[in-house]
């Protein structure tokens, strides 16, 4: 894991803890200087989703399965997208995870 700027400082974001999040480093590289992406239903460009202002519930779900995150909103789809979040080792990885009960995320 690694820190990440919500708004990144290319755009005008702050080295603050209200702009600060945790992400893996392949989901940070994926992001880059993005704060928009697109949503692959409608093509239009939508925020990506901000973990310190939204809730991930109602901009995403997990399969039955739980290896896989399916984007709800415009802005879940695009963030899916965006930061490449169900790239094979990605599921890979939430597969096992499964079969030793660590996944999906409980609330």
């Amino acid at each position: 894991m690694e820190i990440d700027h919500l708004v990144p400082g290319a755009k005008g974001g702050k080295t603050e803890e209200n702009n600060l999040w945790l992400a893996c480093s392949d989901c940070n590289d994926s992001k880059n200087d993005r704060i928009n992406g697109l949503d692959t239903i409608t093509n239009e460009t939508v925020a990506l989703f901000n973990p310190r202002q939204q809730i991930w519930e109602e901009h995403f779900v997990w399969t039955n399965e739980g290896d896989v995150i399916i984007g709800l909103t415009a802005t879940g789809r695009a963030t899916v997208e965006a930061l490449k979040l169900n790239r094979q080792e990605l599921v890979i990885a939430r597969r096992r995870w499964v079969g030793v009960g660590w996944h999906p995320p409980k609330n």
